[in-house]
């Protein structure tokens, strides 16, 4: 860059490397912005002598660039040091507290905040009871655990580069913060992901804090990321250690018989057909027939060697979407990664396989993993919903025919991925014209049936719910169904590996009762939380809304019905200041036949307010009226 200058005495190049020289210094030296005081006053005369004045200017701006420069990375190291540590205040004393064993401090802080979490995380991913674990502070993991904590929560630290990696962070800082603020008897290129507190005892060798721990209940079973169990890090040449080895051997044991003897009775407190129906309207018939299947696999009396494979057929709409996600969230404790949903409108494409299940060596994203083999990675035995099934290319149908014969999956990296406890579930729309006809067919002949055997009776309501039970033939299933599956599939060994195949079929006249009740009880209490508004309904308006029902769209034509005839008019009433805050409305059924008509509100000497229908002609072929009452406004 100097000899760019072209400065001609060898006096004018020594000053100006002099200048330069100084400024460079007083560009790394923030603080000491004196520095320039320092420059020699010959140097300077000599300089601006014999050199122009812009050239002083060009170093000058060099060394505010650089200052700047400083700056800005100092300020980035800054926000990167804030994200090493818990942003909450409590827990940062929380966590210092545990580190310097200060009972007295912990105890404080869990009585003086109520809103302090007890399972907060660092943020690099440990949890209190996992640093009192691997220090060996046993009251302190008492005190914890007595406050709530969870003893079989898992550290999401893997290893520093990693955790560096994806955090864009450093390496150097994240390895301090992991050994001045964790342990630092730790290795930092071994991942501890999946790790319990119960592990890090045994890796502390503190049997107080084991024996603290399995009092506690904490799962011995558990393994990490690496497949070891918390006893496989108990060490057996310890004198002190070795006579609780037996001890955590029975524990496992009864550990285990315990576990199951709890799952044994909230099956039998709460069955999975009782849960289902709580939530899903409808479907009996499906409901029976998936909770006896999954009641067979927890009991023990189904092939180990192979998944459980389901179809579910029938009309959009129908509850086949909620029922996979209810029966996930039943044997998997309402966690999110016990359920993976996998839309296969967008494996359309025959390379849409490596999204499915990796890319092979070479390729783009190798080392990203597939959407699936990702998932089940992670959860080997969640629920997995393949939706939408028929619309897959047949190269990913030919993948799963693997999965669902074998129980495993290879991805593109050559990882054999073990899934035989999984439970995977496909949905199809293929038939659900003939299955909806069916349905509505058989329904049709049941209500006949009653009709004429009764002659004009009235029917009680235990036959009504006879009529509900439809069965589907056989000979509409083999001759019917299975023909259709077969011309779309093209293959009979991807049918051979179904277990059941489930049919949904369209709402009973009750049923939809319940539909449009529920989606009313919906809104009613939207409109409560979010407006402080009162809505209640006449009982004959329930069956009007259930004259809305398309068999095509199913359960979304009631809920779209009774947003388009109630809940859009409230809403406009509430737009125009016809409704306030605090209002009673009650929906019914108008005299006449005809829409509700809102017009001008007055309010009489009941304080009610009534409709004038001949100052609004919107909406005048609607069959309900809204009586609203607005709050005194004084």
């Amino acid at each position: 860059m100097l000899r760019c200058l072209r400065l001609s005495s060898k006096s004018q190049r020594i000053s100006l490397i002099r200048s330069y020289n100084y400024l460079s210094i007083a560009s790394r030296n923030q603080s000491n912005y004196t520095i320039i005081n320092r420059l020699n006053r010959n140097s300077w005369r000599k300089f601006f002598r014999t050199t122009n004045l812009w050239i002083l200017s060009y170093f000058i701006s060099v060394a505010f660039y650089s200052y700047w420069k400083n700056f800005k990375i100092s300020q980035c190291a800054i926000e990167k040091h804030k994200r090493l540590r818990p942003n909450n205040r409590e827990e940062l004393e929380l966590f210092k507290a545990i580190r310097q064993n200060n009972l007295k401090k912990v105890d404080e802080l869990l009585k003086n905040n109520s809103d302090l979490d007890v399972n907060a995380r660092h943020t690099l991913g440990w949890t209190p009871l996992h640093l009192a674990a691997i220090l060996g502070h046993a009251k302190i993991a008492k005190r914890l655990l007595d406050a709530g904590a969870d003893p079989d929560a898992i550290d999401e630290f893997s290893n520093a580069g990693q955790i560096a990696y994806e955090n864009r962070l450093n390496f150097y800082d994240v390895k301090n913060v992991r050994e001045q603020e964790f342990s630092n008897l730790l290795a930092n290129n071994v991942s501890f992901l999946g790790t319990t507190a119960l592990h890090y005892a045994c890796l502390a060798s503190s049997i107080d804090t084991i024996q603290i721990l399995m009092t506690h209940n904490a799962n011995p079973n558990l393994e990490n990321e690496f497949g070891h169990k918390p006893i496989d890090y108990l060490d057996d040449f310890d004198p002190n250690i070795a006579p609780l080895i037996p001890e955590m051997q029975k524990y496992c044991l009864e550990y285990g018989k315990y576990i199951e003897k709890l799952k044994m009775e909230k099956r039998r407190k709460f069955p999975l057909e009782q849960r289902l129906k709580d939530v899903i309207v409808g479907q009996d018939g499906a409901i029976a027939l998936v909770s006896a299947t999954i009641r067979r696999k927890e009991n023990g009396w189904i092939d180990f060697d192979h998944p459980l494979v389901f179809l579910f057929l029938g009309s959009s709409g129908l509850g086949k979407t909620e029922l996979a996600k209810q029966v996930a969230k039943y044997l998997h404790n309402n966690q999110t990664k016990g359920f993976i949903r996998i839309d296969m409108s967008e494996y359309q494409e025959k390379h849409e396989v490596a999204k499915f299940i990796g890319s092979p060596p070479g390729y783009i994203g190798y080392d990203q993993g597939g959407q699936l083999t990702k998932a089940l990675t992670q959860c080997p035995n969640a629920v997995v919903l393949f939706d939408e099934v028929e619309k897959a290319h047949p190269d990913v149908l030919t993948i799963m025919l693997q999965l669902f014969d074998e129980g495993r999956l290879t991805d593109g990296q050559g990882k054999t991925i073990e899934c035989k406890d999984a439970i995977f579930i496909m949905t199809s729309n293929l038939a659900s014209d003939e299955i909806a006809e069916y349905g509505t067919k058989l329904r049709r002949e049941g209500e006949e049936l009653v009709k004429a055997q009764h002659s004009g009776k009235i029917i009680n309501e235990k036959e009504t719910e006879n009529l509900e039970k439809v069965v589907i033939s056989r000979y509409f299933k083999d001759q019917i169904v299975r023909p259709i599956l077969k011309r779309h599939f093209k293959r009979d060994e991807f049918l051979g590996r179904i277990n059941e195949m489930v049919y949904f079929l369209p709402f009973s006249r009750s049923e939809l009762h319940q539909l449009v009740l529920r989606e009313l009880k919906l809104w009613s209490q939207r409109a409560a939380e979010r407006h402080k508004i009162s809505m209640t309904w006449d009982s004959n308006v329930i069956g009007i809304l259930a004259n809305g029902y398309d068999v095509h769209y199913g359960a979304r034509s009631i809920k779209y019905e009774v947003e388009r005839r109630v809940i859009n008019k409230i809403s406009n009433a509430y737009e125009n200041g016809f409704v306030r805050t605090g209002a009673k409305i009650h929906v019914v059924v108008s005299d006449d036949g005809e829409e509700l008509k809102l017009g001008k509100l007055d309010i009489d000497d009941k304080k009610a307010i009534k409709i004038n229908s001949n100052q609004n002609e919107m909406n005048q072929d609607a069959k309900l009226k809204l009586l609203i009452e607005n709050p005194d406004n004084k």
